[in-house]
């Protein structure tokens, strides 16, 4: 059999494959978001690291804040920080958080949290300036990821959870969903 031979026969292989898995029936649920909790977190003064590889880069201090919702209450503990890459001409923001809460009976708990915001270029300018711009008018999405140990929060670590911000002055608000 030469190389020609055998990749026929492989392409043949893989039609085949992927022609028996389009007719296999397979019942997918749809997905559904059910509210989990919101956070309001509380940002110190940003820190500016200037242009590094064509984007501008700046950490945003996570000072406090709260954790509210049906399954979850917390306090959002200081130390952590939203590292941030601000992409020249058109603004899109690539931040990833990572910061601990408290839960009421003690429990710490990881929150590591990637995503991005866009908007317009008018818009992005009235973010950038400070100026508290309705959540509507930008997209700003994130995919939060929980850190925790064995007991009644361990759903955190077993689910998978979209979250929609909001940025004010010194503050940004993150409703999260899981995704059922």
């Amino acid at each position: 059999m030469n190389r020609r031979d055998v990749l026929v026969a492989g392409t043949a292989g893989i039609a085949t494959g992927a022609a028996t898995m389009a007719a296999a029936p397979v019942d997918f649920p749809e997905p559904r978001l059910t509210f989990a909790f919101q956070a309001e977190v509380l940002l110190g003064q940003i820190q500016e690291l200037g242009t590094i590889d064509g984007v501008r880069r700046r950490i945003v201090p996570i000072v406090g804040g709260t954790v509210a919702g049906p399954r979850l209450t917390a306090t959002v503990l200081p130390g952590g920080a939203d590292w941030q890459g601000i992409r020249p001409g058109d603004g899109l923001t690539r931040v990833w958080a990572r910061y601990w809460i408290k839960t009421e009976d003690g429990t710490a708990i990881g929150i590591e949290n990637a995503g991005i915001r866009r908007a317009s270029a008018a818009i992005m300018q009235r973010l950038m300036s400070g100026e508290v711009v309705p959540p509507s008018a930008y997209y700003f999405r994130t995919v939060p990821q929980f850190e925790v140990g064995e007991g009644p929060y361990q759903w955190l670590n077993e689910t998978v959870f979209v979250g929609i911000g909001a940025r004010l002055r010194d503050r940004a608000l993150i409703r999260i969903y899981s995704v059922m």
